[in-house]
């Protein structure tokens, strides 16, 4: 298939996390011809039953192109105008897997080798796939990474710190409210209170951020409630240790903070003369650590729209991105 093509089949296959299984089988097919004619090796890396990674390579990878396969829902089909291709993953990252098997074609046909292609479950969630292939290194040293950084690399990405808040209560007739005990009402006091933390500041990455994604809790507007729950993810520009203190006391003697995910932010490479930029989100790379080499953040298409139900992806990005990615490859390799 040709690029846009390609996209738009990757984009039609429903793959929001943890369903991946479709989208990975369809690249096996894709990717057998190119293997078979470069005698390169076609892998599928398991990380849980139903779930593997999908790993090709030509000779010990130098150079490994990397992006995710899942996306988040809600899912929609793709369409395309002049410009544009829309739909769920397009941008982020269905777009840059396409990108960067076209990128391995040219480079295979140019004679380059010691390439691989790695793409991965789970990163939306909690890139269960990097922390599986970083179990499993093949001994590259550059790993390039595709998120939506419109052709800029980013030489920094911020981390994620994501609680649970769980507050319990008693429940009673909502006529009687001295005899019962509202969790929602402890869970609203512990919010307001984890809103107005002070939050850390990064010359590089800027301010910390914090998002409350979920509320739920109660029985009925006539009951007062006996078990509420709220979501909540601080985006983070350095070590969390201070802002782990700061959630503790907003919610002390009113809810239960339960960390459920933590990953730092980091410090990445420029390149060339590519332009940079700052990656305000959370990417695979620290799950990989060091295991797939030095690690650089860069591909087509904007954060701004990925998540949202207008996603899509410029078709001159999707381009250029393709020479981009067998330039780095080729600079890489000649840096060895």
């Amino acid at each position: 298939m040709d690029l846009f093509r390609l996209t738009r089949a990757l984009v039609d296959i429903e793959s929001t996390t943890p369903n991946e299984g479709r989208v990975g089988e369809f690249l096996c097919e894709q990717l057998t011809p190119l293997v078979q004619s470069f005698a390169g090796t076609l892998e599928r890396l398991q990380v849980e039953p139903a779930r593997f990674n999908v790993f090709a390579s030509w000779g010990n990878p130098d150079v490994t192109l990397s992006t995710h396969m899942d996306t988040v829902p809600p899912f929609f089909v793709s369409r395309e105008d002049g410009e544009h291709i829309h739909g769920r993953g397009s941008c982020d990252a269905k777009g840059i897997i396409a990108t960067m098997i076209e990128a391995a074609r040219l480079l295979l046909e140019s004679g380059v080798r010691r390439i691989g292609l790695l793409f991965v479950v789970g990163e939306e969630r909690n890139s269960a796939g990097a922390l599986a292939a970083a179990k499993n290194p093949r001994g590259a040293r550059y790993i390039i990474c595709g998120e939506p950084t419109e052709n800029k690399i980013a030489v920094g990405s911020k981390g994620v710190l994501r609680y649970e808040i769980v507050a319990n209560g008693r429940m009673a007739h909502s006529a009687y409210p001295e005899l019962g005990e509202s969790a929602i009402d402890k869970l609203i006091d512990a919010l307001v209170g984890l809103r107005g933390m002070p939050m850390p500041n990064d010359e590089l990455l800027g301010p910390s951020t914090l998002n409350i994604g979920t509320i739920e809790g109660g029985r009925a507007p006539n009951v007062i409630s006996d078990h509420a729950r709220a979501e909540i993810l601080i985006r983070l520009v350095n070590d969390a240790a201070n802002l782990r203190e700061s959630v503790a006391r907003a919610v002390a003697g009113l809810a239960e903070a339960r960390e459920v995910l933590c990953i730092p932010a980091v410090r990445l490479g420029a390149f060339d003369r590519l332009p940079t930029t700052i990656a305000a989100f959370t990417t695979d790379i620290p799950a990989f650590g060091k295991a797939w080499g030095t690690p650089y953040l860069i591909g087509p298409g904007s954060i701004h729209v990925a998540h949202t139900e207008h996603e899509s992806v410029s078709k001159r990005q999707l381009r250029d991105a393709v020479d981009i990615y067998v330039r780095m490859v080729k600079r890489l390799q000649a840096s060895l």
